[in-house]
């Protein structure tokens, strides 16, 4: 086997790992986009639920209700916040990720230039072994023309 068929099986295995981990990263990538749309719908509903407080305090309100909406907004705002401390765990595993595929991806590009290479390489070698050979048969029918044998 050849070296640029061998390197080739490498390269076709690292392509491989990069397909797989570029997969991997888009779902992190969606989980990501998922949870921050669930934050931002956490957020709206917070101000919502936030502005109709207000408008009740102008309004009047008694203390029953009052602590009601205060105890719910307060839920709220735990709720944002564990979801942000989600959403920051997920944008951390999708820098991780990036960094994973990128590795693979640049030691694939790496790998198919040196594939290249040797087949560069490989076909120069071969077009000088034609050569010689196309060489040595031309030297042998001059030989055998100049002794009088040749074919004609």
């Amino acid at each position: 086997m050849k070296k640029s068929q061998r390197i080739k099986t490498i390269v076709d295995i690292k392509a491989t790992q990069e397909k797989n981990a570029l997969e991997v990263l888009g779902a992190v990538q969606k989980k990501l986009l998922t949870m921050q749309a669930q934050v931002d719908g956490l957020r709206s509903y917070r101000k919502e639920y936030q502005d109709r407080f207000d408008q009740l305090g102008i309004k009047g309100v008694n203390v029953a209700q009052l602590l009601e909406f205060r105890s719910f907004i307060e839920k709220l705002d735990k709720a944002i916040i564990g979801q942000e401390q989600v959403l920051s765990s997920i944008e951390a595993e999708l820098m991780a990720k990036r960094r994973i595929w990128e590795e693979l991806h640049h030691k694939t590009q790496s790998l198919q230039k040196v594939c290249d290479s040797a087949l560069v390489v490989e076909m120069k070698q071969e077009a000088k072994r034609e050569q010689l050979e196309q060489d040595e048969r031309a030297s042998r029918i001059g030989r055998n023309n100049s002794n009088g044998t040749g074919n004609a």
